[in-house]
């Protein structure tokens, strides 16, 4: 028997899983299927999509299950977006903005490949791993039923996945003691999380709130006067994404070892066609 490697499945997960979810939030059919259920608003539209598995919940579960978006933005939104559209036709809307975005990208051949009906039932059965207890947004998905398309079936469990490895993050995050706008800072200094000009449009913090959050994170010796993470700020996000990766095995043990090099070897293949159709914002990562 294999051991199932934490780091393969990290790679799993940042490479195949992820950002096939993500890329349907940056497309024009997410905001066209929005605005069609009267959500116009960008970030009403994306947080009414991302916690309508919920339910027509309040700013409150939202603000404690997204953990890095500003209380403030989501009290703006939150209930209010009820009242324009109820939870199940902002999911309706989302699947339709899923398919367009992935047929559009993605294209009529991989649409109807074998090896993207091979990814769904991949991801599908490494989703059958994951559990429920303290993960509220994978729970909520995992009540939503599965579409039948093979690209959709894919997506579906990508999003499980994904919000799956996000339920343990947030455990990781309190377990670094990182408040949301540390942790966001801290990411972005590793050259792997947003750039500020993205946090500062998506997630309602100030320039403010940034730099106080840095200064905090370099009282704790975790940033450099440069903003750049020290030797023990590197240490502590290498100790935090270690943590999550074992918060997040189940799903990928659960598939085995060769299941999830031949999911990642998929998954990665289609991200990088969604990459090269232009379905991510150059600026989105890094530093600047």
């Amino acid at each position: 028997m294999t051991t199932m490697s934490p780091r393969a499945a990290r790679r799993c997960h940042h490479n195949a899983v992820n950002p096939f979810h993500s890329a349907h939030y940056f497309s024009p059919e997410y905001a066209k299927e929005m605005a069609a259920v009267g959500i116009e608003d960008h970030d009403a539209a994306y947080l009414a999509g991302r916690a309508a598995p919920m339910g027509a919940v309040g700013p409150g579960p939202v603000t404690g299950a997204f953990y890095n978006f500003s209380h403030e933005l989501v009290a703006r939104h939150l209930p209010a977006v009820w009242d324009t559209a109820s939870p199940e036709q902002v999911l309706a809307a989302r699947l339709r903005a899923a398919d367009g975005c992935l047929r559009r990208l993605l294209g009529p051949e991989v649409i109807a490949s074998a090896e993207l009906a091979e990814a769904a039932e991949l991801a599908l059965r490494a989703a059958e791993g994951c559990t429920r207890h303290a993960r509220t947004l994978y729970s909520a998905h995992a009540d939503l039923p599965v579409p039948q398309e093979p690209h959709l079936a894919y997506w579906h469990a990508a999003s499980l996945l994904r919000e799956h490895r996000g339920d343990g993050h947030l455990a990781a995050l309190l377990a670094a003691g990182l408040d949301p706008v540390e942790a966001l800072v801290s990411h972005t200094a590793t050259g792997k999380g947003m750039t500020p000009r993205w946090l500062l449009a998506t997630r309602g913090w100030s320039r403010a709130d940034l730099d106080a959050a840095a200064d905090r994170l370099r009282d704790r010796g975790l940033l450099d006067a440069q903003g750049e993470l020290t030797e023990a700020g590197t240490a502590m996000r290498a100790e935090l994404e270690e943590l999550t990766d074992r918060l997040d095995l189940a799903p990928y043990a659960h598939l085995g070892a060769a299941g999830v090099e031949r999911l990642t070897e998929l998954g990665q293949g289609f991200v990088m066609t969604l990459v090269m159709a232009g379905g991510f914002p150059a600026d989105l990562l890094g530093k600047a």
